[in-house]
């Protein structure tokens, strides 16, 4: 019989918390988004398996992360999880992660049709909505603004922004933002359908016109440096989004841009992954304020979809050129994922109206704009 207790004694079990099994449902949860329903399970894999490890009784792995502990130690007493977590700590992920969006992503929609340049900053106004809720739910300001970006749908930059105003909200705000992004499929469209009547969606709209190389690289140069001088806070994100993009179409570093677009990318993105995951230990990811960031991430999200919508239908009462209110929706940033539902949606109301390419235009303005009012944040709030 001690036999039994001391061999009981030296596995984990005895360890178990009613929170770790608890969390165990939440990592069920992700992977059955990943997995079943494919929902951005480029992300979301990772991070529930970082979740999963991060909620059994290891020995020594998570020792000396000090994941909440802002003073960086590198005496080498960390085990690898702690140095993956530094590429979040000293704010390497996200840039990278913009590097291969930018290398991904084709501005042109945007240039050709700046006007929905509008939409992408409609969009923001569920960011600003939130971090009102927020601060009347006695969050600090800091912490609001760090939630309130969630609104964007922008995972990148939640973390980012998180990093620097409330990096002990930052598992719930990570997780809360790629969670969102994941279910855009499911948020937006009975949004996009409340705030627009059957002849708004069935709007089809002129063809683009054709963006020449020279007005892209232009464009990429100009608008980085514009942002960059209006917003220096937020210029990590918007140099590594615009570097990237400018790799994309000078046609001259095509092993770069495919680089950034695929083995760069896909490595950092297991990484980051694994490193917001480990962060959802049940001690901290389970209490109310935890709860309240899922619930206000929510509302955000939502403002800023019918925000954009609301936002076309505006613009409409003043051009005569229509704009489908559908791609009002694409001003959050989740790109491309948001400009595919207004695509489907469009589609659904008309099977031979594509709307793919119209909606990239606020797509990628929404994410210009989640990128400098995050930079705003930063300027106005950290140190508070």
């Amino acid at each position: 019989m001690q036999l039994l207790i001391e061999l009981w004694e030296t596995t984990g079990f005895d360890d178990l918390t009613w929170r770790m099994i608890v969390m165990w449902g939440v990592v069920g949860v992700l992977l059955y988004l990943a997995v079943g329903k494919g929902f951005e399970p480029l992300l979301l894999v990772p991070i529930a398996f970082g979740a999963l490890l991060a909620n059994l009784p290891t020995e020594g792995i998570l020792e000396g992360m000090k994941i909440y502990d802002q003073d960086f130690r590198d005496d080498g007493s960390g085990g690898l999880f702690y140095y993956f977590y530094q590429g979040i700590h000293l704010e390497l992920f996200p840039p990278i992660i913009f590097l291969g969006v930018g290398a991904l992503t084709d501005f042109g929609p945007l240039i050709a049709n700046p006007r929905t340049l509008l939409l992408g900053a409609a969009a923001q106004f569920g960011v600003f909505f939130t971090v009102v809720g927020a601060t009347l739910l006695a969050f600090t300001v800091p912490e609001a603004a760090a939630i309130g970006i969630i609104g964007g749908a922008d995972g990148p930059t939640s973390i980012f922004l998180a990093n620097k105003l409330a990096p002990d909200l930052l598992a719930p705000i990570a997780v809360a933002a790629y969670t969102y992004m994941a279910l855009v499929p499911l948020i937006q469209p009975p949004i996009m359908r409340l705030l627009t009547t059957p002849e708004e969606r069935r709007i089809r709209m002129k063809s683009l016109r054709k963006v020449s190389k020279t007005e892209k690289l232009v464009f990429a140069a100009l608008v980085m440096t514009t942002c960059i001088l209006l917003v220096p806070t937020a210029s990590p994100l918007i140099f590594m989004l615009f570097l990237g993009n400018f790799f994309r179409e000078c046609g001259v570093v095509e092993r770069l841009s495919k680089s950034a677009q695929n083995e760069i990318i896909n490595i950092v993105t297991i990484f980051l992954g694994i490193s917001v995951g480990i962060t959802m230990s049940g001690d901290r990811f389970l209490d109310l304020r935890t709860m309240g960031i899922i619930l206000l991430g929510v509302v955000a999200f939502g403002i800023a979809t019918g925000a954009g919508v609301i936002g076309a239908k505006i613009m409409n009462k003043l051009s005569k050129n229509p704009i489908n209110p559908l791609i009002g929706s694409a001003g959050v940033s989740a790109v491309p994922m948001a400009a595919r539902v207004s695509h489907t949606e469009g589609q659904r109301a008309d099977p031979g109206n594509f709307l793919l390419m119209h909606a990239m235009g606020p797509n990628v303005a929404g994410v210009i704009g989640t990128a400098l009012v995050a930079g705003y944040f930063i300027a106005a709030f950290a140190g508070q």
